[in-house]
């Protein structure tokens, strides 16, 4: 992969420490590990692996209620909550 575009960042002393450390743990440079970031949070997937995806999900054959079924079985009534 040929690096050419650069890039600066300002980050809290904290977060920066934690990266740095984060970096050294991994055996990686901290540039390497900001990239490897934004590639898992923003890289998109190619057309076809999408495609699959959809497909895949399409598929799924889930027990799924009505909406005022699913909340009402997932959120208590104030009555379930005081004694």
């Amino acid at each position: 992969m040929e690096l050419s575009q650069k890039t600066t960042i300002l980050f809290s002393p904290e977060l920066h420490r934690r990266l740095v450390a984060l970096a050294a743990h991994r055996g990686v440079s901290m540039g390497q590990l900001v990239r490897e970031a934004c590639e898992i949070q923003y890289g998109a997937p190619d057309t076809e692996a999408r495609r699959e995806a959809v497909q895949a999900l399409a598929e799924l054959s889930l027990p799924v209620g009505e909406p005022r079924e699913m909340k009402e079985a997932s959120v208590p009534s104030p009555e379930d909550l005081l004694p």
